[in-house]
């Protein structure tokens, strides 16, 4: 039987990128798959491509900063399958500015969708995971190193760690196992869009770059019962680049 069979799992940003490879990789292993992002049109090509595999997931159009558009994601899920087995915490925003120059709008930008967004749906795993279940919070080695005009998006996804930390604490009476990752420079438009990468302020060697399946197999494993003995972990999945003296 495979790892996912008869669960139910929410990848948020799950348009492109490391969500939707996520989202596939579950789904080609058993999960009923909801698919959260913020961009209708996004969640249809997602959508479609996870279809030609055979396979059907559930969409959802949701801001994740704004906790009443959570918690109708959760109810559209709980509505439709009564469980939430496995939550991917995804969604990310990022803000490319001086610290000095960064405006309260942009920081509350960024922490509310990197850092709320991550909060408002492990409160809804809190509530729903009657069985059990597991959360997967996508941070970024920027939480543990980083680089110039990003403090903002660093902050938030070091205390993404910090949230991991906390929720998996409270979580192991509920059975609610929580864990963090720490993607390196993935190939997404993420990386290729960031101005620090453009410029040439932030050089990547090409072998340090990975692909959105490298994530999604982690993710998959921390998702799984692989993992059973493991919470409050944080997984570092970059490549070595940060081993690099």
């Amino acid at each position: 039987m495979s790892r996912f069979q008869n669960k139910v799992a929410i990848v948020t940003g799950a348009g492109s990128g490391i969500g939707l490879a996520t989202a596939l990789h579950l789904a080609k292993e058993g999960a009923q798959t909801v698919l959260v992002d913020i961009k209708e049109d996004r969640l249809k090509k997602a959508s479609e491509e996870i279809e030609d595999f055979g396979l059907k997931p559930l969409l959802s159009v949701c801001d994740v900063s704004r906790s009443q558009n959570v918690e109708q994601s959760a109810k559209i899920v709980m509505d439709k399958f009564g469980s939430i087995d496995i939550i991917i915490n995804n969604a990310g925003l990022m803000v490319f500015k001086p610290l000095e120059q960064q405006s309260v709008d942009d920081w509350m930008k960024v922490l509310g969708v990197d850092l709320l967004g991550t909060l408002f749906f492990m409160q809804q795993g809190f509530l729903h995971m009657k069985n059990g279940g597991s959360i997967v919070n996508v941070s970024s080695i920027h939480a543990v190193e980083t680089t110039p005009l990003v403090s903002s998006y660093a902050a938030a996804k070091s205390a993404v760690l910090s949230l991991t930390r906390s929720g998996s604490i409270e979580g192991k009476e509920k059975k609610i196992r929580v864990n963090a990752i720490l993607p390196g420079a993935v190939d997404t438009p993420m990386l290729w869009e960031n101005p620090n990468v453009k410029s040439g302020l932030e050089v990547i060697n090409q072998s340090d770059i990975g692909k959105p399946e490298d994530i999604a197999s982690a993710i998959a494993f921390l998702a799984s019962d692989d993992s059973s003995f493991v919470t409050g972990a944080t997984l570092r999945v970059d490549g070595g680049r940060l081993a690099k003296i």
